[in-house]
């Protein structure tokens, strides 16, 4: 699950100024000729016809500020696209704007609040002016009201691209992670003349205004991405929706971030903090959630916080998500808050692009991608304003598929605990309190997997147990939120004070509770022993060796059985794929321990104040299970499988198929080799990783107890160049030695790790030159040998590394090791 929102957005935010077209003041009289007035947060004049749509805004201050309002905006349509993340339902950058008369011109400002200078966001609303403030529109004042009020046409800035779209478009490949080119495209630029704002879609409430506008991005150079959706992918329109809404009353409290319990924070640099203190705080971003009756005891509240799911998403979809969704409500009455937490469907009539609900989005892409949470915060306290969810509506089917090749097709729609929909249903059910839990205020903890199911806010992997030497779904998705879950909503909502908090976050870290966040877990080779994602079990390391006996049984089981008759047996190939890899979240999980550590978000008299090396047993474990998914038995596809793989797919191009599976130089006879190279290259970069092997020697250098860099290449070398190499062994042995070289060649490796990976190079040149064998193991050792002795050879060989084969996607949109079950 991924959380981005109005504080974080994957894309960078792009405001241009625009200037409106000058234009005389026309008379009070005149101005709102041909329009419809609505009244509300603002009075609003539309002139459908003229395609004008006309603010009333307050006569201006001495500082020439008329209206402050909080300003964001949103995708009412998308791209269809899951690596641009123009989905509907996203949501942008979250501003304070003001709108500042200045002469017979208006300009709209976005201000600056979180630099202050008093202390008080409510009495330093602009923030400090020591600080920059963007203005990122000038528009013509139509006419001045007899009150001093004035009018402004605001249709031209709705156009402007503050969502940052056509910097999504214009990604790389390399940042979208979907190689060989296949990129968004490049050079997108909004057209002026073929955007506009849609009069008829103003909405005017008394706390907010809503508008949308037609944006239209074109490009020469659309890439495959664009190419594979657009009716013409020289030309992309969006719908953009924008709101203008009500800064929120006082009596908001704003709670201290403790980096203990995590969250997602709003920053403010208060200045005139005293000395001695850091003028830098985090506020945790969370709901105002108000008791009829305040203090400790339990209570009704003011407002619920109520969630509305798309009438999009189709049945038993839509039940499982509000079930899911539903499980917070236990955790927010614990906190001390009676019937506070509801969910709904959304009715019919209601926008779910309007502020004022929260909505989780049902969404249609081209190839299956990440959901997400995020957040519309006020910047001034980190008070959340909405929550808007994005789900992927592929991702359900793609399980399916992979229940189908773990357990057969032929328990499909069958309605018991292997049936594929089921298990499905019940990640949606996970799904929705995830996602929800980000617009909640709450972050991953990748540590809940390692502590029995303890948050819904990890990744969870389906976990599969062998019932009679067959793979079992029975226990694949915990039901409700979990420990961690119930501690973080008491934490942030149900705390009265921020002393009372530290108290409740200095309790749950002795509890014994574990937490690791993104940046110490996202990542291969992070360094925290407890942060892996889609990794189920206490021990990370018993659990690679216990799904190594897992998919050692799925691909036993594996076969036509996976499919539904009737359906083409090349679609065997996409099953496939997960099955073989089903070990890769457990590589990534156990090789932490390596060079790994336990940590915690620690604070000065709180406990926990030292990061601790993960045992040297627990280490040599961990190498142990690694090496393990190297050996021949492990990467060798059963020659069965070979002529069913080998069927080769026909009719119109389908992008879904495509990218999910092993790509061969054999056209379409599948190559096993391919399958090997791709499940030893994730065990080889995540135990190679060059800041892995640089912690490892700096371990090692305080204890020898703790297997150093030395030790786990020898143990690495001697595993992949057993005494008689078959093709496949070769293939492993090529992969591991190119792997070397390159991690020496890196310059992210330390000096003194390259330089023993080089001395290791150099005496294996000596090694292969006098191997034995048949003919065909000889001629590779020597080659090897060759290019290992000469030093310009081995860097071509480390260059040689797109040899390498395209691993196809564990992330939703690939780019790393991540999960074929994310939740992001």
């Amino acid at each position: 699950m991924r959380h981005i929102s109005a504080f974080s957005v994957l894309v960078l935010l792009a405001t241009p100024a625009l200037a409106a077209t000058p234009a005389k003041q026309q008379n009070p009289q005149t101005v709102f000729k041909d329009s419809t007035a609505h009244a509300g947060l603002l009075p609003v004049h539309v002139d459908t016809q003229g395609g004008r749509i006309l603010l009333t805004l307050p006569p201006p201050g001495k500082d020439g500020v008329s209206a402050r309002y909080i300003y964001t905006n949103s995708l009412r349509t998308g791209l269809g696209s899951a690596p641009t993340f123009l989905d509907r339902g996203r949501v942008g950058g979250t501003q304070i704007v003001a709108f500042r008369r200045i002469g017979k011109k208006v300009a709209l400002q976005f201000e600056n609040p979180r630099f202050r200078a008093t202390g008080a966001a409510q009495s330093d609303p602009s923030g400090s002016q020591d600080f920059a403030v963007s203005t990122v529109w000038m528009g013509d004042i139509a006419a001045t009201l007899p009150d001093g009020s004035f009018v402004v046409d605001i249709s031209s800035f709705l156009t402007a691209d503050t969502l940052g779209i056509a910097t999504s478009l214009n990604q790389s490949a390399d940042t979208f992670g979907v190689g060989g080119g296949q990129g968004a495209g490049k050079g997108f630029k909004r057209d002026e003349k073929l955007s506009a704002a849609l009069p008829g879609s103003v909405k005017v409430f008394p706390d907010n205004i809503e508008i949308d506008a037609i944006q239209t991005y074109t490009s020469d150079h659309p890439g495959a991405e664009v190419s594979n959706i657009a009716p013409d992918p020289h030309q992309v329109s969006f719908t953009v929706h924008s709101s203008f809404v009500k800064l929120p009353p006082p009596g908001f409290v704003p709670r201290t971030f403790d980096p203990r319990m995590g969250g997602f924070a709003t920053q403010v640099v208060d200045f005139a903090a005293p000395l001695g203190s850091d003028v830098v705080r985090d506020y945790a971003n969370r709901f105002r959630l108000e008791k009829i009756h305040p203090g400790p005891a339990p209570s009704r509240v003011k407002k619920p916080l109520v969630y509305y799911i798309d009438s999009r998403a189709p049945e038993p979809i839509r039940q499982a998500l509000i079930d899911g969704v539903s499980w917070w409500k236990k955790a927010f009455t614990a906190a001390g808050y009676i019937d506070a937490f509801e969910v709904k469907t959304l009715p019919p009539g209601v926008d779910p692009m309007d502020v004022r609900y929260n909505i989780v989005n049902w969404d249609d892409r081209a190839t299956r991608g990440w959901s997400y949470g995020q957040e519309i915060v006020d910047p001034r306290t980190g008070e959340i304003i909405k929550g808007m969810v994005v789900l992927g509506s592929l991702r359900a089917r793609q399980d399916i598929q992979i229940f189908e090749g773990l357990v057969g097709a032929d328990k499909l729609n069958s309605g018991g605990p292997d049936d594929p929909v089921q298990v499905a249903l019940a990640r949606l059910r996970q799904l929705g309190a995830h996602e929800v839990g980000h617009t909640l205020g709450f972050a991953h903890n990748f540590a809940a997997s390692t502590q029995d199911r303890a948050s819904v806010m990890d990744y969870p992997p389906p976990r599969i147990t062998l019932v009679d030497g067959k793979p079992d779904l029975s226990d694949a998705y915990g039901v409700g939120v979990g420990k961690w879950d119930m501690a973080t909503v008491n934490w942030l909502y149900g705390a009265q004070s921020d002393a009372a908090a530290k108290k409740m976050a200095r309790d749950y870290v002795a509890s014994g509770l574990r937490y690791v966040e993104d940046d110490n877990a996202r990542a291969p080779d992070t360094a925290e022993r407890w942060g892996g994602l889609w990794d189920d079990g206490a021990n990370p390391t018993a659990e690679l060796n216990r799904m190594m006996k897992v998919r050692q049984a799925a691909i036993a089981n594996f076969g036509l059985k996976a499919l539904t008759p009737g359906e083409p047996v090349a679609d065997l190939r996409r099953r496939f794929v997960p099955i073989w890899l089903l070990h890769r979240y457990e590589v990534v999980a156990a090789a932490k321990a390596i060079g790994g550590a336990t940590f915690h978000y620690a604070v000065n008299g709180g406990g926990k104040e030292q990061a601790v090396p993960v045992p040297g047993d627990a280490q040599k474990a961990a190498l142990d299970a690694l090496l393990a998914t190297l050996s021949p038995d492990a990467l060798r596809v059963p020659a069965r499988l070979v002529p069913m793989l080998s069927i080769p797919r026909n009719g119109s191009d389908n992008r879904q198929f495509d990218i999910e599976v092993f790509q061969s130089h054999k056209g379409p006879l599948f190559d096993p080799l391919v399958a090997a190279d791709a499940a030893s290259e994730i065990t080889l970069a995540s135990l190679l990783a060059p800041a892995r092997l640089a912690r490892v020697a700096s371990q090692h250098a305080l204890d020898a107890g703790i297997p150093g860099v030395d030790t786990i290449l020898d143990r690495l070398i001697a595993t992949v160049l057993p005494d008689r190499m078959d093709a496949l062994t070769r293939r492993i042995a090529y992969r591991t030695i190119v792997s070397l070289a390159a991690t020496a060649q890196d310059k992210a490796t330390t000096p003194e790790v390259a330089a023993l990976i080089d001395q290791k190079l150099t005496d294996l040149s000596t090694q292969l030159a006098g191997r034995k064998g048949d003919a065909d193991e000889r001629v590779w050792a020597m080659s090897l040998s060759r290019k290992l002795r000469d030093a310009d050879q081995r860097a071509k060989l480390a260059d040689d590394m797109p040899r390498s084969v395209p691993i196809p996607p564990a992330d939703p949109i690939g780019g790393g090791e991540g999960g074929w079950m994310d939740l992001p």
